[in-house]
């Protein structure tokens, strides 16, 4: 697995990839998240730059939910892996070995 980038196993295809950041974001959201705990493993400070281009990948592949999915806004909003993103990791992790 590359530094930057780790290819996704099984059905996401092999032409999906995934940066570093996001790949460490999946491990922090094992747990109940929220987006400012997120932006700092990315470093990122613009919070709607980073759900655009970080956060809303890895929610339509189905490997994050919001807890509160009615109100994506909110303040109190967190973010944790889906099954899905739980089988992925275990992969990638399995991969990395």
């Amino acid at each position: 697995m590359s530094a930057a980038v780790a290819k996704s196993p099984g059905e996401l295809g092999t032409e999906s990839a995934l940066s570093r950041h996001q790949v460490e974001i999946l491990r922090k959201c094992l747990d109940e998240t929220a987006i400012g705990d997120l932006m700092s493993i990315a470093g990122r400070a613009d919070r709607t730059k980073f759900r655009n281009q970080i956060l809303r990948p890895l929610l339509r592949a189905g490997l994050l939910v919001m807890t509160i999915p009615e109100k994506p806004n909110s303040r109190l909003q967190k973010y944790q892996l889906t099954k899905k993103g739980r089988t992925w990791l275990a992969a990638l992790e399995s991969d990395a070995e």
